[in-house]
């Protein structure tokens, strides 16, 4: 399946699912990442609308800031403005609390292949470090570690 040849719905599902695992997620930057990737390529691509901004609920060192409410198919999704998006789009004040997206039945692997998928994500390749020789047959010990001169004086 080509980038285009994936439909919109199953893209807005898969971010939602992202998103959704990104707010729990211990180490969540990477599923932000993504999140975010996919959003502005299908921004990129017209696939997706910039609708406006909202001031978020999480202020950064008690600044107030804002975010910009993207709608892709049937969901809409927080991410962070550009400097254009503050003089081109209007601010819609406060964080609507009882809309929520429509709910999905989708497994974050499945979301994330679709994503990686359409932002054709590959991983850094890993640096295979050479691992150092070591016997599980011999253990140092004390014996031949002694310092000279000693140090240790013994009291009698």
């Amino acid at each position: 399946m080509s980038q285009e040849a994936i439909p919109v719905s199953e893209l807005a599902k898969a971010i939602y699912t992202v998103n959704r695992h990104a707010k729990t997620a211990p180490e969540p930057g990477h599923l932000y990442h993504i999140k975010k990737e996919s959003i502005n390529r299908l921004l990129q691509e017209r696939r997706a609308k910039k609708v406006g901004l909202h001031f978020s609920d999480h202020p950064k060192f008690s600044n107030q800031h804002s975010t910009l409410l993207v709608k892709v198919d049937n969901y809409y999704f927080h991410i962070p403005p550009s400097k254009e998006d503050f003089q081109e789009l209007e601010h819609l004040g406060t964080l609507d609390h009882d809309y929520r997206n429509p709910q999905t039945k989708m497994s974050l692997s499945q979301a994330k292949k679709l994503i990686y998928q359409y932002i054709n994500w590959q991983p850094k390749p890993k640096q295979r470090r050479k691992k150092e020789y070591s016997s599980s047959y011999f253990t140092p010990s004390s014996l031949g570690k002694m310092e000279w001169p000693p140090t240790k004086r013994f009291s009698k």
